[in-house]
């Protein structure tokens, strides 16, 4: 189809279409057209990545906003939504305005109801639909990329009410879901009363197949040399392989050298396969690339003082890199660049890769088809449709003729189960995961609160629109699930059941704003409850079960029942919480996900354990009690890396000590920052006097910092660093800043006088300006370390909780 063809765009459109050198639509695109995508049809794409999944959404985004309209676009990570934006942001020029929100689950989001278009996660969406967002009401197109994610335990459940509330507020809503190919494309069209458009059709050719012995064997029957020389591993021959440009009799290079990504099934892995690799790839840099590598480096150095952002830079320095959820956000995104710009040539990653960030390459090897599965005790091969998101990666339009996608075997019968397993086979069918109970009690608790459903009868009827209801044949069991939910929800105190009516209490209201899950809630309210009543005293063995035994009787107080409690402890000293309890105390929610205990660590942290005891706000599990024991052990070792990151300890020794990455660092501190915010309003809710102690809690660990700089540190641009320095030169507080000698202030600031204006106006300083200001020479400034820079300064935690849409 020729884009001036286009029904129902934007007269600006096809022209714009023409300077990106799009003059016709590719196949599956035009299905989408004649399917009615701009003009207000609902649309199911499922097709291959690189086919043009993206400009099927923006015609369907930009004929709505055409109509007069508004389009939201939902992604499935934090990282994916940036990339979108800066896409989207292309059609500013045009008069659209472009948004994008991920985190703060606490607003409405009143600033996106000027945006034409915005960009969010589908959690970011469930959280404006609990927060009576008044814009969404105006929405009229809604697309959802990589909608396949259905399936997923973990946010499945959330895109898929989020998908159904949505069309319940806007009945004449345009739904566009975008997917890779599916076994059940046409079970999705159906729930989304959508057209299906399944193609596998590819602007460059896929070629599939195994390496195994000295051959690459492909998908069509073919076979091709590749070998693997002296001590090398299969991927390394691989690699190595496709770096070499292709040359013809006479020697003109027909062909350019391409790039490789490898997935592995662990960090550790990655980490060690891009090490190992570098050697291969160094040879095939150009001078001009490895001075380029070498300034690419400096910069992942600079992202934080670890062993990992050294082995990264040490990989990059030769041309390679490992990527996975463990690296900081600089981290990944240096690398993700890098690639992009050909000048990292093989990227060793784990498949949070294949999860539609943009990053294609020549070849694409699938090194590991297992990798670990706790509920099946062991290694479990990889599903068909993750390892075909893998392969999808392979080919880039434009740079490379072909795509490769390879799997490694390591005898002739796994070459044939590879084949059988993988290279041949489907897909399988994607299946809702709603009707879990964790899924279910938080969905439920947020359909009644947010006004979707006052009785058991609406609620269930609300959740017949769900794909999980249009999948499932077994009579009444989403009946039984929902009802053992609203009995918990009951019980606890967030819902108030009177024959079929239900109501949302205050405490279930604020449950479902702050984004909880509401067995979050009943631990953090259980454990309000635990310090009202003992205030530090030796725990006697005698209190009834946590907040793991969802359903029985007496597990948690009511937010009534604990308001009589606090009232009647008035006396309790609110500095009797440790920051550790607290840390301790969100570490043990469903919402934290805990460290575990590796070799050896159990008797360390039994140790810690019996010398801390006392600071922990709830009774510990008997030891006899195996699963909840180990639980308890590693909210603690969790509590224990938020307590070091709150005692100003480096970075690097948290990540040595814990056997972390930065990323988990920055994922843990953000999310005990979101969780610790949360049990500050449940405080306030339930009445209890601890609601000091948790925001001083909250603001060490969002910091960085000890006690004595959490007030310091509360001022913007300062940070852990600034406001370790300023106190060093004598100043301990805001008030102290607001009137210090600003000779001091540059000389604790390092000389840096744009940096000094900027904390002394955040302040308040009644004359912020620098001139003519020279450092008091009498200030000792510690020693600089190489990433003590003041952007690294502006921006230690990232802005929400990566455990709610990032890797």
């Amino acid at each position: 189809m020729d884009v001036a063809d286009l029904p129902g765009v934007p007269d600006w459109l096809p022209d714009h279409l023409r300077e990106d050198g799009i003059e016709q639509l590719y196949p599956p695109q035009g299905e989408a057209v004649e399917a009615g995508v701009t003009e207000g049809q609902n649309i199911v794409a499922a097709i291959p990545t690189a086919s043009g999944k993206t400009l099927v959404a923006e015609l369907a985004m930009l004929s709505a906003v055409a109509r007069g309209g508004k389009a939201l676009y939902i992604v499935p990570l934090r990282a994916l939504a940036s990339e979108k934006q800066a896409e989207f942001e292309q059609f500013e020029q045009y008069g659209l305005s472009v948004g994008v929100s991920t985190g703060n689950y606490e607003s409405d989001g009143g600033w996106l109801g000027d945006k034409d278009i915005v960009v969010a996660t589908s959690e970011k969406v469930d959280s404006l639909v609990r927060n009576d967002a008044p814009w969404l009401e105006d929405l009229t197109c809604v697309v959802s990329d990589e909608v396949h994610l259905v399936d997923d335990g973990q946010r499945g459940p959330t895109l898929e009410v989020t998908l159904a509330k949505l069309r319940r507020l806007n009945p004449d809503l345009q739904t566009v879901a975008l997917s890779a190919t599916i076994g059940n494309a046409g079970e999705l069209a159906d729930w989304l009363d959508a057209e299906l458009v399944d193609s596998d059709w590819r602007p460059i050719e896929l070629q599939k197949g195994v390496h195994y012995g000295q051959a690459l064997h492909l998908e069509d029957g073919s076979q091709h040399r590749l070998a693997v020389q002296n001590n090398e591993k299969p991927t390394a021959a691989i690699v190595r392989d496709t770096l070499q440009d292709d040359h013809d009799e006479d020697g003109e290079v027909t062909e350019e050298g391409g790039s490789t990504l490898v997935f592995v099934n662990s960090r550790r892995n990655a980490e060690a396969a891009a090490g190992r690799l570098g050697s291969t790839v160094r040879p095939h840099l150009s001078a001009d690339e490895q001075a380029q590598l070498e300034g690419i480096a400096a910069e992942i150095r600079d992202v934080s003082d670890t062993e990992t952002s050294d082995d990264l830079a040490d990989a990059v320095e030769d041309g390679a890199a490992f990527h996975h959820a463990g690296l900081a956000r600089g981290h990944r995104e240096l690398v993700e660049q890098a690639f992009q710009d050909r000048l990292v040539k093989v990227v060793c990653a784990t498949p949070t890769l294949a999860a539609g960030v943009n990053t294609p390459s020549r070849r694409v090897v699938v090194r590991d088809w297992r990798r670990y599965d706790g509920s099946a005790g062991g290694m479990a091969p990889l599903s068909v449709l993750e390892v075909h998101q893998m392969m999808g990666r392979a080919g880039r339009p434009g740079l490379d003729p072909y795509g490769e996608a390879v799997l490694v075997a390591s005898s002739h019968d796994e070459l044939d189960e590879l084949f059988e397993r993988y290279v041949w086979a489907d897909p399988e069918p994607v299946r809702s995961k709603l009707a879990a109970e964790p899924a279910l009690r938080t969905h439920i608790l947020a359909t009644v609160s947010s006004g979707f459903a006052r009785s058991r009868t609406g609620l269930l009827e609300f959740l017949e629109q769900t794909l999980y209801a249009s999948q499932t044949d077994e009579s009444g069991r989403l009946e039984r699930v929902v009802d053992d939910v609203l009995t918990y929800l009951e019980r606890n105190g967030f819902l108030e059941v009177d024959g079929g009516e239900l109501d949302a209490t205050s405490l279930g209201h604020t449950v479902s704003r702050l984004y909880l899950d509401p067995m979050s809630a009943a631990e953090i309210v259980d454990g309000l409850e635990y310090w009202a009543r003992h205030a530090g005293e030796p725990d006697t063995g005698d209190e009834p079960d946590g907040p793991e035994d969802a359903t029985a009787d007496g597990a948690f107080s009511t937010a009534s029942e604990l308001a009589e409690e606090a009232e009647a402890s008035a006396d309790v000293d609110p500095d009797d919480i440790s920051a550790l309890g607290l840390y301790h105390l969100v570490s043990r929610t469903p919402d934290m996900y805990q460290l575990y205990l590796r070799s050896g660590d159990r008797e360390e942290y039994e140790m810690e354990l019996y010398e801390r005891e006392d600071e922990l706000l709830g009774p510990t599990p008997s030891e006899f009690e195996d699963e909840r024991f180990e639980d308890w052990l590693s909210a603690l070792k969790t509590a224990r890396l938020l307590e070091d990151w709150a005692s100003e300890v480096d970075e690097e020794t948290i990540t040595e000590r814990y056997g972390v990455g930065p990323g988990d660092v920055r994922g843990k501190v953000e999310t005990a920052q979101w969780l610790l915010g949360a049990a500050e309003s449940l405080a306030g809710e339930v009445d209890s006097d601890a609601a000091r102690a948790i925001s001083e809690a909250r603001i060490r660990v969002e910091h960085g910092v000890r006690e004595e700089l959490v007030d310091l540190a509360g001022v913007r641009g300062v940070g852990r660093k600034r406001a370790r320095r300023l106190f060093e030169a004598g100043i301990g507080d805001r008030a102290q800043l607001r009137d210090a000698a600003k000779p001091v202030v540059l000389a604790a600031l390092r000389g840096r006088r744009k940096t000094a204006e900027n904390v002394l106006e955040n302040a308040g300083h009644r004359d912020p300006s620098m001139d003519g200001v020279e450092p008091d020479p009498d200030v000792e400034v510690s020693e600089e370390s190489p990433r003590d820079s003041e952007e690294d300064e502006d921006s230690e935690i990232g802005e929400d909780q990566s455990s709610l849409g990032d890797f």
